[in-house]
């Protein structure tokens, strides 16, 4: 297991005479065994990130550490580092068996010892009944498990995942996330995962950095990313977002946002500026809604008109848009239970502390 740092890395490409910026100025510290993704939209840098850290790429500036030790001028051998690719990258002419101990092989482990240590990681993945075939006799979701297996089995300090469920259908990409995690974490190897996919980030790592033209915009745990974005990309990038704009002022331990919509009051936070215009966002499960002829309801600060635009059911939830009186259209989702029809005159209930002030 190994601490990662990424200092200050640029990387950037001579384009028609200009420089093409992909990362600019990436500063985290991964800790030795945790599970840490790096997520984002394409094109954001992820993936050169990752090359960069495993010495497939060389960076523009800046410095890799693993622990204390320098490795940005050293080779991807000397890294001991292991990588699960997109397309699992297996030998086809080998068996699986084989392509498991490719890794030892390389790193000089006997003939005995690296059969019985990648039958031992071969079946850690429920694969070593298959050990025997080639990867063109395996389903995707098995190549996957195997290329795993190989990674593992090669005994890096660092393992360095490319996106390595993308290519899974729907229902196995879900079943492998949490065996996915299980592997790694039980492992003790150092994970670093990159997705674009969020709830597959939400419900596997241990923290997250959000990246965005090449740049990281927040670096948290799962809850807190979602709970409490610190900017406009990564509230509408994790899930889904409702905006208000207006000109902040102190009232008592919270914050009083002056919208078009009227007055909402929003938890205090470090991007508080006395007298500035700000944006707050406010997730559509945190909001209720109640018929304008029905009584108020209770326990909610925040009171904002609406009229129901349209709503989709969901099974368990149904999702409304609806229209503020500024025409802006937002989203609610509520229970299943909860039925009004289009074009109804509402209120919109939710609380201070799920409205949180943005820092742009």
């Amino acid at each position: 297991m190994r601490q990662i740092k990424i200092d200050n890395i640029h990387k950037s490409y001579k384009q028609s005479g200009s420089q093409l910026k992909i990362l600019d100025g990436i500063n985290i510290t991964i800790s030795s065994g945790e599970f840490f993704f790096l997520l984002g939209p394409s094109g954001c840098g992820k993936t050169t990130l990752l090359r960069i850290i495993c010495g497939l790429l060389e960076p523009s500036s800046g410095k890799i550490f693993f622990d204390d030790k320098d490795v940005t001028q050293e080779s991807v051998q000397k890294r001991d580092t292991a990588m699960v690719f997109q397309n699992y990258a297996l030998w086809p002419h080998m068996t699986v068996q084989k392509n498991t101990e490719f890794g030892l092989e390389m790193k000089g482990v006997d003939t005995k010892q690296r059969a019985q240590e990648a039958l031992k990681n071969l079946k850690m993945v429920q694969m070593d009944e298959y050990a025997s075939r080639k990867p063109n006799q395996l389903s995707g979701g098995q190549q996957q498990r195997v290329a795993l297996a190989r990674a593992i089995a090669s005994r890096p300090q660092c393992l360095l995942l490319d996106e390595p469920l993308s290519n899974l259908d729907a229902k196995l990409r879900l079943q492998m996330r949490g065996e996915l995690r299980r592997l790694v974490k039980s492992s003790g190897i150092t994970g670093i995962y990159v997705t674009h996919d969020q709830k597959e980030a939400l419900s596997m790592a241990d923290r997250i950095a959000i990246m965005h033209r090449g740049r990281v915009e927040q670096v948290a745990s799962p809850f807190e990313m979602y709970e409490r974005p610190h900017t406009s990309f990564v509230a509408d990038f994790v899930g889904e977002a409702n905006f208000l704009e207006g000109k902040t002022t102190k009232e008592g331990e919270c914050v009083a946002v002056n919208t078009p919509v009227g007055t909402i009051s929003a938890q205090m936070n470090d991007f508080f500026t006395d007298g500035a215009v700000s944006r707050c966002c406010i997730r559509p499960e945190k909001i209720t809604m109640a018929a304008a002829n029905e009584s108020p309801l209770e326990g909610y600060e925040n009171k904002i008109p609406a009229s129901i635009i349209s709503r989709t059911y969901l099974g368990e939830s149904i999702q409304y848009e609806v229209a503020l009186k500024d025409k802006q259209s937002w989203k609610i989702s509520v229970p299943g239970s909860m039925k009004f029809p289009e074009d109804k005159e509402t209120y919109l209930y939710f609380k201070t502390n799920d409205v949180v002030l943005l820092r742009e």
